[in-house]
């Protein structure tokens, strides 16, 4: 009996180690199940994720055009160059590499065109991975991909380049180091611009490539869509040269200049004075940078009468025949309100329109009582002050209105005729073209049209009205004071023969921080003009703020002469006429016998010096292929007749100093 049960026992034992071994063969083998059925192709993503290094691909980014298909801003491809240090101590250090990291670092520094002391700096670090330099040239890169130096390699970047320079470069903005838009156009549009990233796999084992083409790993990059601007390279080199030229002769602290379409808000450029190269950006402050004809925020002094004429003209106060006291001064308690020229007469008693010719402060404070607080300050929020335009461009300020309850008699006096109130430049051009095209407020904007990167529309700019803020009554009634004001009055020097053109100046006092009143030294001079007067085809705004010139600090002196020549330049651009009795347009019908004469080949009568230019050649051109040439040439004209150039004098070839107006003939062709 013991046997048998010893027997019992031991095979009971035998059979848990046998059930133990099944269990675990089972386990084991359901592992390898799991392994190489279930989760096979997680373990081969997971097996070339370690054997490839991913990369990100960033999308080209979209091209700026102008309004004529120049290109203001586009992409191209560099390099960053970059260092594994360890990797090369490591060879140094075992004799497998034969220079030194100070040799090395003088190479690189050569070709890089830095300090090798900081590419050495960076070499001594214990670190796997450094960047060396970021947008690096193509044939740098590949300059110091030939020094065969280890752990020494290349990426891809993009660098963001203006091909025009600082020409529309406060409109334009910039594009940092990562590929995105931080200012002007390039930020508001970044989203369009930059398109969509990508990214792809990189093999680290020549076994894992067809693997990994088997799996298609990988997503393509998408490059941004492209804008064309509003802003139009003839007119835009009209306001860039008038720019260079009043900062120049006013030593003012700055200069802006802007340009609108007025039946539209389409902007036609834009500018300032101090600028910078956009593709160079980190070489000036971010006060250098600013647009000022969005962001400038100031008292526009006597440009502003025009906003408070309209608004009186439309509520029926005031008419343009209207007379007014004007001994050159006017007591509203505590103060007196005083002429730029009470120093020099009395005005006697000067009606609405001869006080906007004599720009009066008396008449048109007189004006402004009128009005009234309530209605006034009605008037200047449907005109957009006090609010931001809309445009599409970043950085834009909204200006300050004073608060109505907090608004006293000396106030609307003063806010009449520009004082008081803080405007920008954009919100003052658009109020103004608001009345130079029969009284609707439009949104400026700056972007025509984007495309895709395949040409196809993704988007169509239209005009788009705000608000009929005075009736076409009234604004034909302002137009044709403000043509007044040119022809005969303070805004003389912005007439041109034959041309229509209403303007107003200004010459605000700007206040002092130090005591919190108004300088006695320190001015805004200004213009704004639209013409023609009866048909507009552009508006423009001139502000120089501070000047330091002998010729003093009155709008119409220096501000009114800027005006003019971007207007006169820009129709004569548009083939418009400067003559009464002038044909705007050329027909020439098909003849036998009429052959276009062609311009000829120029030979200078010598080298040009520093600011002198060569004339070219003109005969047979359209007025506006002479406009186009001469601007080009930083040269105007005047002109008679119309068709085609028969004769211009200086003759081509002449040698004359940049600015010198060329007297040209047009005929039709017989």
């Amino acid at each position: 009996m013991r046997k048998s049960r010893t027997k019992i026992q031991y095979f009971s034992r035998d059979r848990w180690i046998q059930l133990i071994l099944l269990v675990i063969i089972l386990l084991v083998t359901c592992r390898l199940v799991i392994l190489q059925v279930v989760q096979a192709s997680d373990l081969k993503a997971k097996g070339i994720e370690r054997r490839t290094i991913d990369q990100s691909l960033r999308p080209d980014r979209g091209t700026i055009f102008d309004a004529q298909g120049n290109v203001l801003a586009q992409s191209i491809p560099v390099k960053e160059i970059y260092a594994d240090p360890k990797t090369l101590s490591n060879l140094i250090e075992k004799g497998q590499f034969k220079r030194t990291k100070e040799e090395v670092a003088k190479e690189l520094g050569s070709v890089l065109e830095i300090d090798s002391q900081v590419v050495l700096d960076k070499l001594n670090k214990n670190l796997s991975w450094i960047s060396l330099a970021h947008q690096v040239d193509i044939h740098k890169a590949d300059n110091i991909m030939d020094l065969k130096i280890p752990g020494v390699g290349s990426s891809d970047e993009e660098k963001r380049v203006y091909p025009m320079g600082m020409f529309a470069a406060s409109a334009l903005g910039i594009v940092n180091r990562d590929g995105h838009g931080v200012e002007g156009v390039e930020y508001y549009y970044d989203k369009e611009l930059y398109g969509k990233p990508g990214f792809q796999s990189e093999e680290q084992d020549v076994r894992a490539r067809s693997i990994l083409d088997a799996l298609n790993q990988g997503d393509p990059s998408r490059p941004g869509n492209s804008l064309t601007l509003t802003i139009d390279s003839t007119i835009q080199y009209f306001i860039e040269q008038q720019l260079d030229e009043a900062q120049q002769a006013t030593k003012a602290n700055s200069v802006t200049i802007l340009a609108m379409d007025p039946k539209t808000g389409r902007i036609l450029g834009m500018g300032s004075r101090p600028s910078f190269d956009p593709t160079d950006y980190n070489q000036v402050s971010p006060e250098v940078r600013r647009n000022l004809a969005i962001s400038m925020s100031y008292e526009p002094g006597s440009t502003f009468k025009i906003i408070t004429g309209a608004a009186a003209l439309e509520e029926g106060i005031t008419h343009p025949d209207e007379t007014f006291d004007d001994p050159g001064y006017l007591r509203i308690p505590p103060l007196y309100i005083t002429n730029w020229d009470s120093d020099q007469k009395p005005h006697g008693q000067p009606t609405f329109t001869k006080g906007m010719q004599l720009s009066s402060n008396v008449v048109l404070a007189q004006v402004g009582m009128k009005l009234g607080k309530m209605t006034f300050n009605t008037y200047l929020k449907a005109f957009g002050f006090g609010s931001k335009t809309g445009i599409d461009i970043s950085g834009e300020e909204s200006g300050l209105l004073l608060p109505q309850e907090k608004i006293r008699d000396i106030d609307i006096a003063t806010m009449s005729f520009g004082q008081a109130n803080s405007v920008t430049p954009i919100q003052l051009l658009t109020a103004i073209s608001a009345v130079a095209n029969g009284g609707t407020l439009y949104r400026p904007y700056v972007v025509d049209k984007i495309t895709s990167y395949n040409g196809q529309l993704v988007k169509q700019q239209e005009p788009t009205p705000i608000r009929q803020v005075i009736s076409k009554s009234t604004a034909m009634q302002m137009t044709n004071i403000l043509e007044q004001v040119v022809s005969d009055g303070t805004g003389r020097t912005a007439y041109i023969p034959g041309i229509r053109v209403a303007g107003k100046t200004g010459t605000a006092q700007k206040v002092d921080p130090s005591t919190g009143g108004y300088s006695q030294t320190d001015y805004i001079a200004s213009f704004a003009a639209y013409a023609p007067a009866e048909d507009p085809k552009i508006a423009v705004l001139v502000i120089i703020d501070t000047p330091r010139t002998e010729e003093g600090h009155q709008g119409g002196t220096l501000a009114g002469p800027r005006a003019k020549a971007i207007i006169e330049g820009a129709l004569q651009y548009y083939g418009l006429p400067v003559a009464n009795d002038t044909e705007s347009t050329v027909t020439i019908l098909p003849s036998d016998s009429a052959v276009r004469p062609t311009p000829q080949p120029v030979v200078p009568e010598r080298t040009p010096v520093a600011g002198e230019i060569v004339i070219p050649d003109l005969t047979g051109m359209t007025m506006r292929q002479v406009g186009e040439t001469l601007a080009k040439s930083e040269l105007h004209f005047d002109f008679t007749g119309s068709g085609l150039v028969v004769q211009q004098f200086p003759q081509p070839g002449k040698i004359v100093i940049k600015g010198t107006t060329i007297e040209v003939k047009f005929s039709p062709l017989p």
